[in-house]
């Protein structure tokens, strides 16, 4: 039998049958007295409303937990697709069975309780709560996990709740992908022509799958609605709230969280807890280890091009810092080498080399830019991946090359660094100067979350080395925390040894 498009079941849905709520919120509100109805739920109803409406409508939508979200969008919104449309034929899917049944089961209870009301008959045939139908229509529910099988169920929408469980499963590549890979190979294949896809979640990671669906060739065909806990847009770079709030303004709560709640849950939380579950965000939008407000940029050159050598006069020391990878597929990190200027009390970021190359080209790379900045004497390596093979090769024929073994994490030697940052000390190009100097902003914004960390690697073991691990280096960053620990009320360090502790005071104030 011939596929009967969704716009063509609408329509004949609706020379059947009246509309009787023009909302889901319409309809929650009919169903159950007490439910409390919130501007962020108006928000979200409208926007249901539009995807419903608009063939091939794609729509991502997060809001802080307990605020009404899953009820609205995988209960209501479904149970009133089915009173527009009987015949539409519903995929509910979430990181498990469990979830994705309950959320089907809600909705069929429903149905069974309040069938009259809602000009709904339920079948004897096909009842379940993993798969149920209206009885005289194939329209109904069929439930089932992210990475469960879909043949023979055809979706004139799909409604996906939390496609990833939690922070540890959207940290694993391995699951991204596959959580993606099911999208494409199986989910997307049962979309009926004109299908609209709901999908709400914790954004976890910038790579999870609402990254992948904005980052992708069509992202752009993607409505994303996010209503963070708590308003951080910034007004002075024309960023708007979607609810109209001022910055810094809590959410109006369907609990009647009070604004000390809303602090008091922001207190207890970790960064990372709160911009995932409370503002949307894999990322602060001001930056969860490194702050956007930080960081200093210099708007001129500070070096003189010779044909294709660049020198820096005057005083001060250069180096390189470089972070290899393994290979240089599609999905593969980026190769980066950073040419960093110590000069006084300030670390300045002159050039960079960022693009994913294998061996070869990661060599020929490394000793172009080493050609190009001939001063740099010292060539920082990350002895790991193509980094140790770049040293074997290139060891006796290049000056200067120094093997860096991390014993601390990421995000240690990250945090070690960022006294440096706050006090105004490391500068980065501005835009006049050079492109990418925003792109390092927006990765270290997004650490230790964000898809990419090369170049945040590159640059901690640079400013590590000259600020920290470096002979002679004391006096310089004693010098330059001074004016900002007493500002702080800190205890100055009067030695090198006690960098780490007062870079935890300094952290913590």
């Amino acid at each position: 039998m011939a596929s009967i498009g969704w716009a063509e079941l609408a329509a004949a849905s609706f020379e059947t049958k009246p509309i009787d709520w023009a909302t889901p919120g319409q309809l929650a509100v009919a169903m159950d007295r007490r439910t409390v109805q919130t501007p962020a739920l108006d928000l979200i109803d409208a926007a249901l409303v539009r995807a419903y409406n608009t063939p091939d409508s794609r729509l991502i939508i997060s809001l802080p937990p307990q605020e009404g979200k899953s009820t609205r969008v995988g209960v209501m919104f479904p149970l009133w697709v089915l009173t527009q449309n009987p015949r539409a034929r519903i995929v509910m899917t979430s990181f498990s069975d469990r979830l994705a049944r309950r959320n089907s089961r809600s909705v069929r209870n429903q149905v069974q309780s309040d069938g009259a009301r809602l000009g709904m008959v339920m079948s004897r045939d096909v009842a379940s709560q993993t798969e149920w139908q209206l009885d005289g229509s194939r329209g109904g529910i069929y439930a089932v996990s992210v990475g469960g099988a879909l043949t023979g169920q055809p979706a004139d929408l799909l409604i996906i709740d939390d496609p990833h469980k939690g922070a540890k499963e959207a940290d694993s590549q391995l699951q991204r992908d596959e959580v993606w890979e099911w999208w494409l190979s199986t989910a997307s294949a049962r979309l009926a022509p004109g299908a609209p896809v709901v999908m709400i979640l914790t954004r976890w990671h910038e790579d999870d799958l609402a990254g992948k669906f904005t980052s992708a060739a069509d992202g752009h065909l993607w409505e994303v609605l996010n209503i963070p806990a708590q308003a951080d847009h910034n007004p002075d770079h024309g960023e708007t709230d979607p609810l109209g709030r001022q910055p810094d303004e809590f959410l109006e709560s369907a609990r009647q969280r009070t604004t000390a709640q809303w602090e008091a849950i922001r207190t207890r939380q970790t960064a990372r807890n709160w911009n995932a579950l409370f503002q949307g965000r894999p990322s602060a939008a001001v930056g969860s280890v490194f702050k956007r407000h930080w960081w200093k940029t210099y708007d001129h050159k500070m070096w003189v091009e010779e044909g294709s050598i660049c020198t820096v006069p005057g005083d001060g020391k250069l180096l390189m810092s470089w972070d290899m990878t393994f290979k240089a597929s599609k999905g593969s990190d980026f190769v980066v080498g950073q040419v960093w200027l110590h000069r006084g009390a300030d670390a300045y970021l002159l050039d960079q080399v960022r693009r994913r190359m294998g061996f070869s080209e990661s060599k020929a790379a490394f000793e172009a830019l080493v050609a190009k900045w001939p001063q740099a004497a010292m060539k920082l390596i990350e002895d790991k991946a193509n980094g140790t093979a770049i040293l074997d090769v290139l060891r006796s024929k290049i000056p200067g090359l120094i093997a860096i073994n991390p014993t601390e994490s990421k995000e240690a030697r990250a945090e070690a660094v960022t006294p440096f940052i706050e006090s105004g000390n490391v500068h980065l190009p501005a835009p006049a100067v050079a492109a990418w100097g925003e792109g390092v902003i927006e990765e270290a914004a997004a650490f230790p979350t964000g898809a990419h960390d090369d170049q945040v690697d590159a640059m901690t073991q640079a400013l590590n080395r000259m600020f920290i691990n470096s002979p002679g280096a004391g006096a310089a960053f004693l010098s330059a925390w001074k004016q900002a620990a007493e500002a702080n009320g800190t205890i100055i360090p009067t030695t090198a040894r006690n960098w780490r502790q007062t870079a935890a005071d300094l952290k913590g104030r």
